[in-house]
């Protein structure tokens, strides 16, 4: 599936993320969002190889994010991502901005919707699979249902700099690098749910995300997604 780079409020699918039979992970390709909202000053785009990067401060060069060879979207899952831009502090140094380059508080700033089939009730562990290449592209928020507990803020990278790197950590003021497997959603009830991640820190490339209540499942690599067969829509237009 090929989609252009631009920012989409909207992306209809063409089914619910569900597990794989017989298992208990859920895995979804982050492009495959359903609605992108609170998006006027950072969006979520979507690159993909041998594509193109919007003219946006801190986009980066082709080359290294959608390039044939030695690429971000040349290893991610359907060499295609999603990247949160502009990004306007790559460093430390750079100027940080409440409310616009960085969002402590979960669910300000573009947020992302999944629908998701929960086969049972229980304690879900949130991996995501993202591609850190500095000091301040490399935070995340999950939500679930239009909240957003304290068990899924601050997700954290710190290691796998410059490759897709999955991680269930979150940031605490001891371990600033994040506390390993902290970051879940508990559901009461099976079914239908949706799933949200927003905006933490500015430039965060992101191309899958995991759900299991297997505390001990590590993921490597590409993990497959499945998808139940609803009938399609209209792929990368906007509503």
């Amino acid at each position: 599936m090929r989609f252009p780079f631009l920012a989409l409020s909207f992306l209809l699918i063409t089914g619910l993320a569900v597990s794989a039979s017989g298992s208990d992970r859920i895995v979804v390709e982050a492009e495959i969002f359903t609605r992108q909202s609170k998006d006027e000053t950072r969006r979520w785009y979507v690159l993909e190889q041998d594509g193109e990067v919007p003219d946006l401060a801190g986009a980066g060069e082709a080359t290294k994010w959608v390039g044939p060879k030695q690429s971000a979207a040349a290893s991610a899952s359907g060499r295609t991502f999603l990247k949160l831009l502009p990004d306007t502090r790559q460093t430390h140094g750079d100027k940080l901005i409440r409310g616009e380059n960085f969002s402590p508080e979960p669910g300000k700033i573009a947020i992302l919707d999944y629908p998701v089939d929960f086969p049972k009730p229980g304690r879900y562990y949130v991996w995501v699979r993202a591609y850190s290449s500095g000091t301040e592209d490399n935070g995340l928020h999950v939500g679930i249902d239009g909240g957003w507990p304290e068990s899924g803020q601050r997700m954290q990278w710190c290691e796998g700099k410059h490759a897709w790197t999955w991680q269930c950590a979150q940031r605490t003021a001891k371990k600033h690098c994040g506390e390993p497997m902290q970051i879940f959603l508990d559901v009461k009830i099976p079914g239908k749910h949706v799933v949200s991640f927003s905006m933490r820190e500015d430039g965060f490339a992101f191309d899958q995300f995991l759900l299991t209540t297997d505390r001990g499942y590590r993921p490597q690599g590409e993990e497959r997604s499945v998808q139940l067969p609803d009938p399609p829509g209209k792929a990368g237009t906007d509503q």
